[in-house]
């Protein structure tokens, strides 16, 4: 057996502002939270609701139990900061209770392609980790992008405190010859940082490069960008995202930006 746990306890420090009243997971990219794709990712694999998988939560945790409802497990970490990649899944022991685990990041942008090349053949003893080619180089000549499979001795051996798959899993196994890197042939950002943001909502938009919310209005210039929900565009914006209930003036031009609110403004 197979659970899937999503990790969204993050504080996303460095897209702030955005975050400041927003926690990372529920940023919108291409006009859904980020958190939704990844719960959709891991049903796409068969994983879906309570029993399948898992969403950790920490800041700002009242906003991911809301969003996610019944269709996760809940674990919310007590803070002030959040445990860690491995932290959050040792807290989540008891409810993996001796199955193989997908730890995937909320944040993890991907397109082009799905998870079922990282679970096929799997012994369900060794530790695989999804990579993309490019720098930082993590593995080989691969960085590290987004998911990863855990056998469950793994995982009984995480300790619940503050600590990092990184350090407690994956160079572990990686020491003694237990660690597979997989490739994904898609697009992957991990959106940590504005300017990766900003491109995961680009490509997002797709070929038009102009992807408008139904209840938004656009009187001005847009494009290639990504509007959101209650927003109203009545300036320019290019290679540009507008948050739900976002505003842009008239006598506004904005390239290469994120707007929120009526004013806020953060360049990619």
């Amino acid at each position: 057996m197979i659970c899937a746990v999503v990790l969204a306890a993050g504080e996303g420090r460095r897209l702030r502002p955005l975050t400041g009243a927003v926690p990372k997971a529920l940023c919108p990219v291409g006009n859904v939270p980020l958190l939704d794709l990844a719960l959709a990712r891991a049903a796409g694999l068969g994983l879906a609701g309570p029993d399948s998988v898992a969403v950790n939560a920490c800041y700002l945790a009242d906003q991911v139990v809301d969003a996610v409802g019944t269709r996760a497990h809940l674990s919310v970490e007590p803070g002030p900061h959040p445990l860690g990649t491995a932290g959050g899944v040792a807290r989540l022991r008891d409810w993996i209770a001796g199955r193989a685990v997908l730890v995937g990041n909320a944040d993890a942008y991907l397109s082009g392609g799905d998870l079922t090349a990282l679970l096929a053949g799997w012994d369900r003893k060794t530790v695989r980790v999804l990579g993309v080619p490019g720098r930082p180089a993590e593995f080989g000549d691969h960085r590290f992008a987004g998911y990863c499979l855990l056998p469950w001795h793994r995982v009984a051996a995480l300790a619940e405190e503050p600590s990092e798959l990184v350090r407690t899993v994956w160079r572990p196994a990686e020491a003694v010859g237990e660690l597979t890197v997989v490739g994904y042939p898609g697009t992957y950002l991990d959106t940590g940082t504005p300017r990766d943001y900003l491109a995961a909502n680009l490509h997002a938009a797709g070929p038009d490069g102009l992807l408008v919310a139904p209840d938004a209005v656009v009187s001005g210039t847009a494009g290639p960008a990504v509007i959101g929900a209650r927003a109203r565009v009545e300036g320019t914006v290019k290679r540009c995202v507008v948050w739900p209930d976002g505003y842009v003036g008239p006598d506004e031009y904005l390239v290469d930006a994120i707007r929120y609110g009526r004013s806020g403004t953060v360049t990619g």
